[in-house]
Parts: structure tokens; C-alpha cells; sequence
């Protein structure tokens, strides 16, 4: 029974996204429109259950590039009116239509001139009538076996919610970078936000021997640094190579004398770099595709620092 049940939920309310697809027209398009061209904030309302769905649209317009909050009705009437501007749209939800803390705002949105966008169930409703756009969110049953707790309606109204969103999104071009820029805590962010530079190690941190350096000596550095790597320079100060953990099993595995040894008799010539500029993404993807595990990072033909797999790992690039 309880198997059942919940099926039947899911397919009431998968019927009821489905049924919204052919409600997508002109009206639909003219909602787009006034949300792109608003030149100041596009102020979401509704009470109960449609006041929450409305948090989670008012949240999705703003991390998406339009500026966007949620204004109680009800708070509305008692002050909270004073959070309009000229400039600003309304964006009113009530499946009736019909809501009393709808109706007595919408005076006050009309006096202003403020545009209306109405998402009801009720195409003839009071609120559809002073919208200057209708979204028909109607749904022809509620997945509640009473009929009476919104469970479609509310389903159907988020997803319309993220239908507008998602195209004003795409009708402003907005992209991954700009995203991120809304988003600086999340992973998305840090990798397209971070940059090598701030992630890496400089100065005495940064792992160097000469070429004539014993190993003895460029051992001492590896241990150190903690980074099991040393850059190896020329005498013109320039990098030549490198020594990772991995050289020095292949040097014992051929039977060479490690510790007599000089540094540039084991190093690997030429090793991976980065440029100081690059996003942290891309020093990731470097090393994930050379299978190595820190790079030297150059600003221009300059050794800037050394960036390690463990740093993208902490600053949660990885």
C-alpha cells in the first residue's frame, strides 16, 4: 500500500509538470521579458505554501543573475511595503488567485506602476486580471488523497518557477563565471575562481638545488620542504629540471649511487609548469593528465613558486 501510494504521488505530480509544457506562450514570454528588462529588483510574494515556493524562486533568480527577494504579504500590509521601488517587479503566487494578503497588496503595487507577473491556478481569478502577465499553474488534481494539502499545485509552481529562471538566465548570457562570482563558497566557485597564484608556495618554501648540488644535499631539501619535489637550476638561475620521489626509485632501480651523485644526474629534465595567472582548475587538470602530483608555477620565464596537489585539495578545488 505504502509502495503504491507514493507512485501515485509521483505520478500526479510528474503529470502535473508535464501538463505546464503546452502552457508555454506568449504570456510565458512577456514574463521573460519584464524580468529581463527590470531595472531594479524583482520582488517575489505569496503566503503558505506558495509563500515558500516563492522563497526558493526569489533565491534561484538571484544566484542566476537577477536581482530578487521574497516579501511576505502579510508583512507587506504592515510595513514591509516600503521595500518597493520604483523600478522594481512583482512577481505575486496564489493558486486561488484569490488570497486576501495578495489582494491587499496589489493596490499599492498598481499605484506604483510596478509590473505583476501572476502565477495562479485560476486564469480568472482577481490576481490574473491585474497581472500584466499570467503564468497558469493550475493542476487538474492534488497528489493529497483528500485533495485538499498542495502537493501538485506547489510541485508545479516551482517548476514554472525554475522554467522563467532558467530562460532569463539564457536570455542574459549568463555564464559558469558568472555563477561563480555569485557563488564564492561553493566548489563551482573555487574552481573558476581561484587562481594558482593563490594557492601557491613562495619564497624559502619553494624547494631548489643547484645542478652540481650532491643529492645528499638535494635529499635534505625534498624532506624539508615537505613537498617531495626540489627544482633543479642552471647556472644562469633558470629551471632545468626536477627531482620527484619517483626519480630517485628510478635511480636506485638502475643501480645508481644516489648519495655521490649530483643533482643533475637524476633530476628530469624540463618538468611540468603553470603560469602564475592560471585558473587552479587548469593546474589540476595538468596534473591529473601528466599523473604527477605538484608543478612549478612560472611567471614568465621566472620560477614564481610551486603549487602541490595537497593545496588544491584544501582549498576544495579538487
Amino acid at each position: 500500500m505504502v509502495i503504491e501510494q507514493a507512485k501515485r504521488v509521483l505520478k500526479i505530480e510528474a503529470e502535473a509538470i508535464s501538463a505546464l509544457i503546452e502552457r508555454i506562450d506568449d504570456s510565458f514570454v512577456k514574463a521573460v521579458d519584464l524580468i529581463y528588462s527590470c531595472k531594479g529588483k524583482v520582488v517575489v510574494t505569496g503566503v503558505g505554501k506558495s509563500g515558500l515556493i516563492g522563497q526558493k524562486i526569489s533565491s534561484t533568480l538571484a544566484s542566476t543573475g537577477t536581482p530578487s527577494f521574497f516579501m511576505h504579504p502579510a508583512e507587506g500590509v504592515h510595513g514591509d511595503l516600503g521595500m518597493l521601488s520604483r523600478g522594481d517587479l512583482v512577481i505575486a503566487i496564489s493558486n486561488s488567485g484569490e488570497s486576501g494578503e495578495i489582494s491587499q497588496i496589489l493596490p499599492v503595487v498598481k499605484r506604483m506602476g510596478l509590473p505583476l507577473i501572476a502565477m495562479t491556478g485560476k486564469p480568472g481569478s482577481a490576481l490574473a486580471k491585474a497581472g500584466d502577465a499570467v503564468i497558469d499553474i493550475s493542476v487538474k488534481e492534488e497528489a493529497c488523497p483528500l485533495g485538499l494539502a498542495p502537493t501538485a499545485s506547489t510541485t508545479a509552481t516551482l517548476a514554472m518557477g525554475d522554467a522563467l529562471a532558467v530562460a532569463v538566465l539564457d536570455k542574459r548570457g549568463f555564464e559558469k563565471e558568472d555563477f561563480a562570482l555569485l557563488h564564492p563558497g561553493g566548489s563551482l566557485g573555487k574552481r573558476l575562481l581561484l587562481r594558482v597564484s593563490d594557492l601557491m608556495h613562495t619564497g624559502d618554501a619553494v624547494p631548489f638545488v643547484k645542478e652540481d648540488t650532491l643529492m645528499k644535499e638535494a635529499l635534505f631539501e625534498i624532506t624539508s620542504k615537505r613537498l617531495g619535489v626540489t627544482g633543479v637550476l642552471g647556472a644562469d638561475g633558470a629551471l632545468t629540471g626536477a627531482i620527484t620521489d619517483g626519480d630517485l626509485r628510478r635511480a636506485m632501480e638502475k643501480g645508481i649511487d644516489i648519495l655521490h651523485s649530483k643533482a643533475s644526474d637524476i633530476m628530469t629534465r624540463n618538468p611540468k609548469r603553470v603560469g602564475s595567472d592560471a585558473l587552479a582548475a587548469e593546474a589540476l587538470q595538468k596534473m591529473e593528465q601528466h599523473s604527477i602530483t605538484s608543478l612549478f608555477v612560472m611567471d614568465g620565464e621566472k620560477v614564481a613558486g610551486i603549487l602541490h596537489l595537497h593545496d588544491l585539495l584544501k582549498a576544495g578545488v579538487v
